[in-house]
Formats: C-alpha cells, structure tokens, sequence
C-alpha cells in the first residue's frame, strides 16, 4: 500500500520556514511513497515550492509532486502533478512534458476518462466523511472503482486521519491512500 502526503497552507502555513519545519517533521515521521504540495491561496508559491522540492529530495521521497500547476513542477524539476478534477485537459500537457500525473476524481466514469487520457494515477473521494466535501463514498466503492479500470493506480482520498481507516483501506483493491491530515 502506497502513501501519499499532500500538504495544504492551513496546517503547513505559507510561511517558509514553518513550512519547512513542518514538511520536514511530517516525512521523517511518516513512510512516505508520494509527497504533492497543495496550496491554492499564497502569494509565495514559487518558495514554498522551491522549499518543497529541495526538503523531499533531501529526505529521499521519489515521486514529488505539485498540485494543479504543471510550470511550477517542470520549472522545479518535481516528478509530476496532481491535477485537479477540473484539469482533465492538462493531462496531455503534461505527459508531453515528461510528468508523472494523478488527476483528482469523483466517479467512475472519471476514473475511465483519467486512464483514456494517459493519467498515471487518480484519487478518488471522499472514502470517508470530511469537512465540505460532500457525502463519503465509502469502501467497497474503491474495490468498484478498482475492478473498472486497469493499470491505472487508484488512491483513496477523503477523510482519512487514523490507524483504523487505512487498515480498512488495506482490506480494499485500492493501491493506496492520500492524506493531508493524517501526516500532520
């Protein structure tokens, strides 16, 4: 089962060096396979990307991503994007790029749609109950959304913040899970 840690300012701050020390914190405690930046808001996103790229390769992580935006990553040599569920056209933009790319989504049809135009990888959510993220969709939808598409890797995403739920994702066909809360 793969982690994947995805940051956001309101627990990393967008303040650099609380960011750094947070980041830093989060990865030496955690197993991480997958690290995305995630921040919508700050007007320094150029450092704190910078600040990202540099701590998850110093700590070792192998697939450093950045969310959304595809010239940050090209221009920060991260590994690849994570794409929102509004970004499905960007795909081709950044395969052609060279990146690695997860695409957020929310059905199965996504999921079918994110494989046809060569995504790497999704998360699919929410699983659980999360603040404004609409009804949760559960576990056994995972093994559903799982058994449509091959070769395409399925994270679960949404509301995962303990022990417990990512045992109950282990017992699923997911290939693993994303968290923002869960590695503060």
């Amino acid at each position: 089962m793969k982690n994947y840690l995805i940051t956001d300012p309101k627990y990393y701050t967008n303040n650099p060096q609380t960011f750094s020390d947070t980041l830093s914190n989060a990865l030496k405690k955690h197993k991480v396979d997958y690290a995305c930046f995630r921040d919508k808001n700050s007007l320094n996103l150029d450092e704190l990307v910078k600040t990202f790229v540099d701590i998850c390769k110093k700590l070792d992580i192998n697939n450093i991503l950045i969310n959304s935006y595809i010239d940050l990553a090209i221009k920060y040599k991260a590994d690849g994007v994570h794409l929102t569920s509004s970004q499905f056209d960007e795909i081709k933009k950044a395969k052609d790029a060279g990146l690695f790319v997860i695409i957020s989504c929310h059905s199965v049809d996504e999921i079918k749609k994110a494989k046809s135009l060569g995504a790497d990888g999704v998360t699919y959510s929410p699983v659980f109950a999360t603040p404004d993220k609409g009804e949760p969709i559960g576990l056994e939808a995972l093994n559903i959304a799982k058994d449509s598409v091959k070769d395409i890797m399925v994270f679960a995403l949404g509301g995962i913040i303990n022990d417990e739920q990512i045992d109950s994702i282990k017992q699923t066909k997911a290939d693993g899970f994303a968290s923002i809360r869960y590695f503060v």
